[in-house]
């Protein structure tokens, strides 16, 4: 069978079971791995206050529709949308309103629960492959709300496909994909963290202040010999240890930046065109290349599609 028509059974087998509907509100689909279990809810009605709550760390990830996500603990209550994650500690209860569920339009998520074992395990080998230099990579029990990029948005579909497929290898292809997804949440926590020491005032490394400076104006053209000035280091030795960091080049980093905050100002309705020139792109087309081979969308699919969630 090639593997075009194999993924399509595959997919064919997942509706399936996923149309054998016990409950209208948080249906179940669930399968399981070593160390880990991946469930779809699909909830076909207007619901509110429906209680989430796990023993281990829980990744869930919206696939279609609108939940609006309540969490006591930290006062946080904000909507949830395609294309985002939101990462609850082990005994974190969340409560989840469905403001447009509906029979012929379910609202659909992903959850994976991962152990703490699984995670410490790839936070180890992460810190074994790094130098003492670079930040030491450690799960922290809060709570994460983050928008996927590409990479991590392929990497669930991934998932989905290895969990419902009946390949001999199947675990060991879960864990290579687990591990990659658990790496990025480690790492976006790290940079979570590494930004509130900047915004706090507590810069104490020279990368941190070259860092500080480059978030001042996003703009700005990379100037490589003044940043290594301000981090106080020799030109190779800043681009060495910027990696070490960040995960990526200073200018792969200011591209990403300037991407984040498009999205922002698109969500706030601003238009594509004031958007492009405000960061520094040379054409709203530049912008538009660019936002579409990170998301998988066009700035203007990605607003329309933003507001019209927003409005329901």
């Amino acid at each position: 069978m090639s593997p075009n028509k194999e993924q399509s059974s595959m997919l064919e087998q997942l509706n399936k079971q996923r149309q054998k509907v016990s409950s209208l509100v948080e249906n179940r689909v669930h399968f399981g791995a070593k160390g880990v279990e991946l469930s779809i809810y699909d909830t076909y009605e207007n619901a509110e206050h429906i209680r989430l709550c796990s023993s281990e760390v829980l990744f869930c990830g919206m696939l279609t529709g609108k939940k609006v996500m309540h969490v006591n603990s930290c006062d946080y209550h904000q909507p949830f949308l395609p294309n985002e994650s939101f990462v609850l500690a082990p005994k974190q209860a969340v409560y989840i309103d469905f403001p447009t569920a509906c029979l012929d339009r379910p609202t659909t998520c992903l959850a994976i629960e991962i152990s703490r074992d699984k995670i410490s395990s790839v936070a180890d080998m992460l810190n074994c492959a790094q130098s003492t230099q670079a930040p030491h990579y450690e799960y922290h029990s809060e709570l994460v709300h983050n928008e996927h990029n590409a990479q991590t948005q392929q990497l669930l579909n991934r998932l989905i496909h290895l969990f419902s497929e009946n390949d001999p290898q199947r675990a060991f292809y879960i864990d290579l994909a687990l591990n990659e997804l658990v790496a990025r949440l480690l790492q976006q926590q790290s940079r979570d963290f590494l930004f509130q020491q900047i915004n706090q005032g507590y810069i104490n490394t020279g990368i941190h202040a070259a860092i500080s400076q480059m978030q001042q104006d996003l703009t700005q053209q990379l100037d490589i010999e003044q940043l290594a000035k301000i981090a106080c280091m020799s030109r190779s030795k800043f681009f060495e240890q910027f990696r070490v960091t960040m995960g990526t080049t200073p200018q792969q980093w200011l591209h990403g930046q300037r991407l984040m905050s498009a999205r922002k100002q698109l969500q706030q309705g601003e238009n594509v065109t004031s958007v492009a020139f405000s960061l520094g792109f040379n054409h709203p087309s530049q912008l538009s290349r660019s936002f579409k081979k990170a998301f998988n969308q066009t700035p203007k699919q990605y607003q329309t599609q933003y507001l019209k969630k927003q409005s329901n």
